[in-house]
């Protein structure tokens, strides 16, 4: 029998080897250099049931990272701590995970603010110290919680400006026919108070673009506030905070309403005046609600109701495409100011609009970014002046002029000039599609000098022709100004060629012209959100920007956007698809194969790059649906019988030269649809739906035997193959289609056309051009990739530079033998090839096991022209920059890999041998820190690296 002497030695023993165990070290070398709630810094109006935690920490040393967390959730700070957190304490939890971390905690309440914070554990179990403080205020949740606010509307038009008409024109009209639209809205109310305000927020959702003010003072810097949506299923409010604005006794709340989307009842209408509602949903309404919280802890609501007091005014005419036209002549003085004689204004109508959903708007608004003062300023031909920008913008100009009363000043927006140069040419700009030309209109009241800039529209434009003024313009009379939602650029590339710097630069000014809520195709002629344009340049955005949220609110957009569809082999059945456009009624038709795999690329890309799944998990149903619909267009030959095609390659016109696009729709939808269904595979392991995840590798199986079968060719009089065009077999080796015995000759193939037969000429569309430069340099063709890039001969980038455009055209043409540019000037779609500075050049790709830059690789591949790069990469995790050169056959590296990250460097086997890691051997590196080699890629933590070696 064991003595109890010893048995309480043993056990006391136990007892002190747990509490060491349990003891932990503070890291004081480890500090938090942003803590985010799905990813903003103490946001406002949150609306997510079990938001996200995310932090990013600063410390030195390698092969640091995360082993736990603990995060407090509280109704106050006094109780952000162990023992009283309220609403939500995670205890430790043993976990790597420091990138959206989902809230677990008490249901979270409507209007109420929370306090939260974090500590974290390294992997030798040394704690951080409890981040500072962080906060975040719920939204309205629901539409009970809009309490008694109404949504007002104008009750009468009253506009009697003879300004207040437009010509309408589209190409199917004989002759053109005036058109007044909606009228602008003026609307007002007084609010007294008698009480100490301690906290005071505004609600507010405009269907139809609205500003917001009080005491003569606009509220916010927004502009074209909200983003566009399906309003009938999904419309945006945006929240203020108004305590500073706000005095005591009596305060003056104005709105401005404009059209926007919601009531564009002209533009592409067949006939505006038979068809009154057009593209609208409706005439334009505002809903608005103001939480007041006095010090006595009281609380009042002041909103939005019959009582509000409407009228219209000097914005006699506003159309998203066509333009504002301002009769300053009828302004109405101090409106939004209190003590306004308001006696000849009607009272307000209360309206009920058909929406089935109003949630708080999360990504950035659009802002005024940036003013152009004039380049160059010039008579055309009919003695009128022009103004050169200098730069294609989306935006409005803003003018300061002093002329008499009544006269009308116009300006007519372009992106281009005639190839003579003598005169503007409108082209995409001239209402020949949506019916409506760019033009501002200006009527002066004759007071001295007089501001003014539009408040309810956007144009595409570089170029100016002003009528109605008295003297030369300068930059005192006239500004352009750059208006576009406000993404956060937070990558960075440059190299030493300056022929790729300029591209990135004008690949990225193609973007920012063409976000405004949605990611549009162009700023001027459409401004449609064309699917096959959005997944086309997402992956280049998403290097560049901060896009977590936009895109999200764009797939929210394509979902809302989908109609049921009838099968094509069982037409019986009926699907839920979207169009080829979303948002809006201007659908196209359904969408395409290549055009609709947006719906499964942007959740992709999304997912790959910020490693947060909820993008997959919310729209996964929509996303399974949408494939079973593809897939009902298989045809005997197992290849799916539908596609768009790849748009816009060289020469390419759908109706003079529809020959010029090489590629087959088909081949180039089948392949998109190829990676897709291997998307859809990995998706469907991520929902647990095993029977989905195995019919969809069944698919693709099925797909690629059938694909080489039907489309994988000899090329005449060489030994190589192709799948008969430039598009396809890039696609094809992006994508692994590819059988693995074929690459070499398949590559070989596609370098043979381009050299032999395009004489060192790309012949892609947007398609192709997306892959071509990265699958030629990933196959050792790199050198090919910056010739066909750099030529200065159509077709190429720096042809299109050499012809001095500013941003990407849609169409590729031979200018110089045009009269003027047609088509738009201005389509990111055509930005997406940049991404191969990132991906191939600076050499930076996020980890497919592993998304969200957790592990990434190193690995830059590049023509012998350029020597180095740098780039600045945004993950979740913190940024990570690359820099390297080449000189003398020797390419070095210096990179950091972020806390709680790996990177893959990847080399070949000689270059493993002469490998230099911080100025020692891979060897003695190995010494002293613990790295893993697997194959021919060595895995470093995080840490600040030089890397260098013998480049084979």
């Amino acid at each position: 029998m064991i003595n109890k002497q010893i048995l309480y030695s043993i056990f006391f023993i136990a007892v002190f080897l747990t509490s060491c165990n349990n003891v932990t070290t503070s890291s004081s070398s480890m500090s938090f250099e942003k803590l985010s709630l799905n990813t903003k810094q103490n946001p406002s109006s949150i609306e997510s049931k079990q938001p996200l935690f995310s932090w990013v920490v600063n410390v030195d040393g390698f092969n640091k990272s995360q082993s736990a967390y603990h995060i407090l959730v509280a109704s106050s700070k006094g109780k952000l701590n162990d023992n009283d957190a309220d609403i939500w304490n995670s205890d430790k939890v043993a976990s790597t995970k420091s990138t959206f971390v989902k809230y677990q905690g008490k249901d979270l309440e409507a209007l109420q603010t929370y306090f939260w914070k974090v500590k974290i554990w390294d992997e030798k179990s040394a704690s951080s110290d409890w981040s500072d403080v962080q906060e975040f205020t719920m939204g309205l949740l629901n539409s009970k919680n809009w309490a008694n606010s109404k949504w007002i509307t104008l009750n009468k038009d009253t506009r009697t400006s003879e300004h207040r008409f437009r010509d309408y024109k589209r190409g199917n009209m004989k002759e053109s026919k005036p058109v007044n639209g909606f009228a602008a809205s003026y609307f007002r109310n007084e609010l007294e108070l008698d009480k100490k305000v301690e906290n005071a927020q505004v609600y507010i959702c405009g269907l139809g673009y609205y500003e917001l003010y009080l005491n003569g003072d606009k509220v916010g810097d927004h502009v074209l506030d909200p983003a566009p949506s399906n309003y009938d299923k999904q419309a945006y409010y945006v929240n203020y905070d108004i305590t500073e604005q706000l005095k005591s006794g009596k305060n003056a709340f104005g709105i401005i309403l404009g059209n926007g989307f919601y009531g564009q009842n002209i533009s592409w209408s067949r006939d505006p005046e038979s068809n009154k509602k057009g593209v609208s949903y409706g005439q334009p309404t505002v809903r608005c609600l103001v939480k007041l919280n006095f010090t006595d802890g009281t609380s009042a609501d002041f909103y939005t109701d019959e009582n509000w007091k409407e009228a219209t005014g000097p914005i006699v005419f506003n159309n998203i495409y066509g333009g504002d036209t301002y009769d300053a002549r009828y302004e109405l003085g101090n409106w939004n100011t209190v003590g306004y004689n308001d006696a000849k204004w009607g009272n307000a109508k209360v309206t009920s609009p058909d929406v089935k959903k109003i949630s708080a708007s999360q990504i950035p608004p659009i802002k005024k970014l940036k003013e152009f003062e004039p380049q160059k300023v010039f008579k055309g031909s009919d003695g009128n002046w022009i103004v050169d920008f200098g730069q294609n913008i989306a935006g409005w100009v803003k003018l300061n002029v002093k002329e008499k009363e009544g006269q009308l000043i116009e300006v007519v927006t372009t992106e281009a000039l005639l190839t003579n140069g003598k005169d503007i040419f409108k082209g995409s700009t001239g209402g020949g599609a949506n019916g409506m030309a760019q033009i501002y209109k200006y009527i002066c009241k004759g007071d001295d000098l007089e501001s003014w800039e539009p408040k309810f529209s956007y144009h595409g434009f570089r170029y100016a022709k002003i009528t109605g003024i008295s003297r030369k313009p300068d930059a005192d009379m006239i500004k352009a100004v750059l208006v576009a939602t406000d993404i956060q650029e937070t990558g960075n590339f440059t190299s030493s060629d300056e022929l790729l710097n300029k591209m990135h630069s004008i690949s990225k000014w193609t973007i920012v012209d063409n976000v405004h809520g949605i990611p549009e195709d162009c700023p001027h002629r459409e401004k449609c959100g064309w699917l096959g344009d959005a997944h086309a340049f997402c992956e280049y955005a998403l290097y560049n920007y901060d896009m977590y949220d936009f895109y999200k609110k764009y797939m929210e957009d394509i979902k809302t956007q989908m109609r049921p569809t009838k099968g094509h082999n069982n037409p019986e059945k009926k699907w839920l698809v979207p169009t080829m456009i979303a948002p809006g009624k201007r659908t196209s038709t359904y969408a395409k194969i290549d055009w609709g795999v947006a719906t499964m690329y942007l959740p992709w890309y999304n997912y790959k790059f910020y490693g947060d799944e909820t993008i997959v998990k919310d729209y996964y149903e929509p996303m399974k649906g949408l494939t079973d619909f593809y897939l009902n267009y298989k045809g005997d030959n197992g290849i799916m019988q539908d596609g768009m095609g790849d748009w816009c390659p060289p020469r390419w016109d759908r109706r003079k030269n529809p020959k010029a696009m090489e590629c087959d729709p088909i081949i180039s939808a089948n392949a998109y649809f190829y990676d897709v269904l291997g998307i859809m595979e990995r998706f469907a392991k991520m929902n647990n739906d095993a029977s989905y995840e195995a019919h969809m590798k069944q698919e693709k199986e099925a797909l690629k035997k059938a694909f080489n079968k039907e489309f994988l060719v000899g090329i005449p009089n060489t030994s190589y193959k192709w799948y008969q065009s430039q598009t396809a077999t890039v696609q094809a080796l992006q994508f692994g289609i590819v059988p693995e015995n074929e690459i070499e000759s398949v590559v070989n193939g596609l370098a043979h056309d381009i050299v032999a037969v395009k004489g060192g000429h790309h012949s892609t569309g947007i398609h192709g051009n997306r892959y071509i430069y990265t699958v030629l340099t990933e196959n050792g063709k790199g050198d090919l990739a910056h010739e066909i890039l750099t030529t200065p001969e159509f077709p190429s980038q720096t042809y299109v530079m050499n012809s001095g455009f500013t941003t990407w055209p849609e169409r590729q043409f031979v200018w110089e033998e045009m009269e003027g540019p047609t088509n738009s000037l201005n389509h990111p779609m055509h930005s997406g090839f940049a991404t191969y500075f990132y991906e191939s050049l600076g050499g930076i790709k996020s980890s497919i096991e592993a998304p969200g830059f957790k592990e990434f690789t190193v690995n830059p591949e590049f023509p012998s022209k350029v020597t180095h790069t740098k780039v600045s990469v945004p993950t979740p995790y913190g940024s990570i920059k690359s820099n390297w050169s080449f000189k003398n056959k020797v390419l070095s590296i210096d990179f950091n890999v972020p806390f709680n990250t790996k990177a893959k460097v990847i080399l070949t086997d000689d270059e493993l041998k002469s490998v230099k890691i911080n100025g020692d051997s891979l060897e003695d590196f190995q010494k002293e820190n613990s790295i893993k080699i697997e194959k021919n890629t060595i895995v470093l933590g995080s840490g600040k690296y030089l890397v260098v070696y013998s480049k084979s």
